[in-house]
């Protein structure tokens, strides 16, 4: 569960965390072409390679964004999923849905962009209240997918009236984080999962630390997105 004011720090830490642990391609859905742009801008600032594809960027645009994306050289990709229809890229680990969609199957659609022909891939969305509308949808699709429904997800749902509170293991309650869908990732062994996102903690529990930025062609200089490379963007 993350409110919409702590969607940019949250998707920081992960993007720190992850870059510590040499992911590589990530894939990030929002719901505007004015958010890509608000967003991606955010991210350069904060010297994380990123680059956007929206409906309002010329085709010329488009193509030099997705070869940027593709061979690695820019490895954050914000994209409306207008944009992203068609999008055939193999090797992306992780896909965020910083906004989620209004109907499941668009949820769908999204995070099968990752965990393509064998490869490793992390889903993750970040869920609020704004989003209730999918919530029943969403849950039955987590427990048909034999993920783990969060118990807050659960508790939500019956606060919403969806009657959706039994079955489906839980982790206990989170208060930041989003639902996540494993796919062959890391040794996750498929099982789902959802809650709170620690940087110094992992999943679950735990505080939340400003994060490090080594590895994005900033201060500190390890490795991970693009190491040398993405040194050229800044």
């Amino acid at each position: 569960y993350v409110e919409d004011e702590d969607k940019r720090s949250i998707l920081v830490d992960i993007l720190a965390s992850q870059s510590r642990d040499n992911v590589c391609l990530t894939l990030i859905f929002v719901e505007t072409k004015r958010m890509a742009d608000i967003l991606s801008d955010f991210l350069l600032a904060g010297r994380f390679p990123a680059t956007s594809i929206h409906g309002d960027r010329t085709q010329r645009e488009r193509e030099k964004a997705l070869e940027s994306f593709r061979t690695g050289r820019t490895p954050i990709l914000v994209a409306t999923a207008v944009a992203a229809r068609g999008l055939d890229i193999s090797n992306v680990a992780h896909v965020i849905n910083y906004d989620l969609p209004g109907d499941v199957d668009d949820y769908v659609h999204r995070i099968g962009r990752t965990g393509r022909a064998g490869n490793t891939g992390l889903a993750t969305s970040f869920f609020n209240r704004g989003n209730r509308g999918i919530v029943k949808d969403l849950i039955e699709l987590l427990k048909e997918a034999n993920q783990e429904v969060p118990q807050w997800l659960q508790t939500f749902a019956r606060e919403a009236g969806y009657g959706h509170g039994a079955g489906g293991r839980s982790r206990g309650g989170r208060s930041r984080g989003g639902t996540r869908d494993m796919r062959k990732y890391g040794g996750g062994g498929g099982g789902g999962g959802s809650g709170g996102y620690s940087r110094t903690g992992g999943y679950g529990g735990g505080g939340y630390a400003a994060p490090a930025y080594s590895g994005y062609g900033g201060s500190g200089g390890g490795s991970g997105y693009g190491g040398g490379s993405a040194n050229r963007w800044w």
